[in-house]
């Protein structure tokens, strides 16, 4: 496949990261709620696509997410093999590592598959190990 064969939406998804801009009101506490609801990954051990919602919710810090950027990354994960639970762990690592927020929440709600529903959530608060 040459660089020509590839859609220029798979090339955004491919190149894209989480971008930030500075937080307009830095000092006041407040908390921004996104949800994602066409997540998609695929199963480590069977290779069947995983479907979820995330739902991220953080109080920013100095910097703020950026939305179209947030899409691009969270689309990156559509051929990815990844657990569950690696894949809500991984979204929080590097969302703090992009925005280090005073406290981030990262909730991946995946639809039922073989009578199974699982919801990994995971939290980060600002200066705590």
């Amino acid at each position: 496949m040459t660089q020509s064969d590839i859609k220029y939406g798979e090339r955004a998804i491919a190149e894209g990261s989480l971008i930030t801009f500075p937080n307009p009101r830095v000092g006041r506490s407040y908390l921004v709620q996104i949800t994602l609801p066409e997540f998609t990954c695929k199963c480590p051990f069977s290779g069947y696509p995983d479907f979820a919602t995330i739902y991220l919710s953080y109080t920013p810090d100095q910097l703020i997410v950026e939305l179209k950027a947030l899409k691009l990354y969270i689309n990156s994960y559509r051929d990815r093999y990844i657990s569950h639970e690696e894949v809500v762990n991984q979204i929080l690592d590097d969302f703090v590592e992009a925005c280090d927020p005073l406290h981030a929440t990262i909730k991946g709600d995946f639809s039922p598959r073989g009578n199974v529903h699982t919801v990994i959530e995971v939290q980060h608060h600002k200066n705590q190990p």
